[in-house]
């Protein structure tokens, strides 16, 4: 998406459609997402690319699980690795209490790091 300036510059500001590069392969958040969300005892999941010298973004996720689930950070990236292409896979994978959420309702991805 962009901006303009009060001079009447456009600026070119970032990607309205979040998709993240890594590994030179295009990976949609929603679709990692969606593979989390399959995953037993996972509640809520969501999905950004953060900054990585090697491979440009790296996918990284937040899971809210549900009460009482004992599975872990690494039984989940596990279950990436069998269920995602290897570009896909989360580099990191971090189990949070809640997802930050706008006043509306809607998820704050902006808020996650």
């Amino acid at each position: 998406y962009c901006r303009i300036d009060a001079e009447g510059y456009l600026y070119f500001v970032g990607r309205g459609d979040e998709i993240i590069k890594s590994r030179g392969e295009k990976v949609a958040p929603k679709e990692v997402e969606n593979v989390l969300m399959d995953i037993p005892g996972v509640r809520e999941a969501a999905v950004i690319g953060v900054p990585d010298e090697l491979l440009g973004q790296a996918v990284k996720a937040f899971v809210v699980m549900e009460q009482g689930s004992i599975i872990g950070e690494k039984q989940l990236q596990k279950e990436c690795q069998r269920r995602l292409e290897n570009f896909m896979v989360p580099k990191s994978i971090v189990v949070v209490a809640s997802l930050p959420m706008t006043d509306t309702g809607k998820l704050k991805k902006t808020a996650l790091s």
